[in-house]
């Protein structure tokens, strides 16, 4: 007779939360079980329901943990509790699902259980899903760039949003980069939110042309990437609070503007993070009390007198967006060249470091930006690319493209 499954019964107010399989690790190398994140989001629960509370969200699983298939699921399952809300979203596709809504520590124990380490919620809240009200700035470093550069790029995004009258909100984003949040008005819509962002991007560029970039296409891009496009309609990123699939079990976490310099993204884990809350609180405890106004970066916007710029893939084409293609795909086309295919970042990053070992005549030429890792999104999963941008490498010196392998 097999024995009986091990759960755990949760009674939080008035609700019960089961969990199941408690002691499975979710992230090996930090020893974090499944129990370990659920009582994680019930201690930063304020805080983290502050960042996606009241906003659907996209449910990313981790079923065996982060070593093992991880996958989005943007539908709320059908098996759920009475108490647990859901909203209707309708995505640019033009289908529909009906999303996670969560309002309380119950619904993010709940979301644990499903081995969701990550809250990612839409820009909207659920009583208006048209108009959101939050601008996201995601400062997104290609590879080689250090922190200090992220945090110099940061202090620029913060000059500008001063400059117009506008509060920014930073976090770590628990990989690489920084988030800045701006809490706006909702009146105005996803597009419009949109251009207000890349006219931000484009401001930033302009005031710092040698640490960041608004391009988008990867080939083009230096120093850190500043994504206007996490605003548009769909797109979702991880909120305040959330732990990230990393070894460590970082977290992304919101701090104080004058703490960037000296922080370590790396000292924010699910182990030190609900002690830090304890202590200081939420850095960002005041970013709902005044919702600001999305018109001096329409302003900027009218005043840059540019067009459009590339929208991510399965969008609408822009009524002035540019070609819609990477500028290696137009003649004469530059030397780029796919090497590598992987199911996760790290596996990406290192397929392009034993490609370097395998040219070093080719790689001592490469610039930190000739390495492109793109993230390619498929309906429910990630998956990776690496090429190189051989621009910069002598023509005699030029490997040929190898066929890329998965890894």
């Amino acid at each position: 007779m097999p024995a009986p499954k091990e759960e755990l019964h949760l009674q939080l107010g008035d609700r019960e939360v089961i969990i199941t399989s408690p002691d499975k690790l979710l992230l090996p190398e930090a020893r974090v079980r499944k129990r370990d994140l659920v009582d994680y989001y019930l201690a930063v629960a304020e805080g983290a329901l502050r960042g996606a509370g009241g906003r659907p969200c996209v449910l990313v699983r981790y079923p065996n943990g982060i070593a093992g298939e991880f996958f989005f699921q943007k539908r709320a399952p059908e098996k759920r509790p009475g108490w647990l809300e859901v909203a209707q979203i309708r995505f640019p596709s033009g289908r529909s699902a009906e999303e996670v809504v969560p309002r309380h520590a119950s619904d993010l124990a709940w979301m644990a259980n499903l081995a969701c380490l990550e809250l990612h919620p839409h820009p909207v809240r659920a009583e208006d899903l048209d108009h959101p009200d939050e601008l996201r700035i995601d400062l997104d470093p290609v590879p080689g760039i250090d922190w200090p550069q992220i945090v110099e790029v940061a202090k620029v995004a913060h000059s500008v949003l001063a400059d117009l009258g506008l509060v920014g909100w930073p976090k770590t984003s628990g990989s690489r980069g920084i988030h800045v949040l701006v809490r706006i008005q909702p009146r105005w819509t996803f597009d419009e939110v949109r251009r207000a962002a890349l006219a931000l991007a484009r401001e930033i560029e302009r005031r710092a042309p040698k640490l960041a970039t608004s391009k988008w296409w990867k080939e083009e891009r230096h120093g850190v990437f500043v994504d206007y496009n996490q605003n548009a309609k769909d797109r979702t990123v991880a909120s305040a609070y959330s732990v990230r699939p990393k070894p460590d079990a970082r977290v992304s976490a919101p701090v104080r503007w004058d703490e960037l310099d000296a922080c370590n993204p790396a000292d924010f884990t699910l182990w030190t993070v609900p002690r830090r809350f304890r202590q200081i609180g939420d850095p960002h405890a005041a970013i709902d009390e005044q919702p600001q106004s999305l018109e001096p970066l329409l302003a900027l916007a009218e005043s840059h007198g540019e067009g459009d710029a590339p929208w991510p893939p399965h969008y609408r084409k822009g009524a002035d967006e540019p070609r819609r293609a990477p500028p290696s795909t137009a003649r004469p086309r530059k030397p780029v060249i796919e090497v590598a295919r992987a199911g996760r970042e790290a596996e990406a990053i290192a397929a392009a470091e034993d490609w370097k070992a395998k040219h070093p005549r080719a790689a001592a030429h490469l610039e930190a930006a000739d390495v492109l890792v793109d993230k390619m999104r498929g309906s429910s999963s990630v998956s990776y690319r690496v090429r190189i941008n051989l621009e910069h490498v002598p023509a005699r010196l030029r490997p040929r493209a190898d066929k890329p392998g998965s890894t």
